[in-house]
């Protein structure tokens, strides 16, 4: 087993402040969750990009405001399981 695989998590488990590395897109087999795998990846949600958890909201846990590069996005919680990361030690 990848020692790594077995650290990765999905984003929307990386706590507030938290940084990790995107290791993959989850791809389901719904079409329309599909369409948001690709349109991640197309945001730049690909392996090997740094990503920041920058605030979670409360209480409710969403939005989620996610840094990528020099943008910071608001990723429903839903969307953020679909990517990926190992959590930076």
């Amino acid at each position: 087993m990848d020692p790594q695989a077995a650290n990765t998590i999905s984003l929307d488990q990386l706590p507030e402040a938290g940084w990790a590395t995107v290791s993959g897109v989850a791809v389901p087999a719904d079409p329309a969750a599909r369409t948001l795998a690709l349109r991640l990846l197309e945001l730049g949600f690909v392996p090997g990009e740094l990503v920041h958890m920058v605030r979670v909201v409360r209480p409710s846990g969403e939005p989620l405001a996610v840094r990528l590069g020099h943008t910071t996005f608001a990723l429903r919680r839903s969307e953020a399981e679909l990517i990926q990361v190992i959590p930076a030690a």
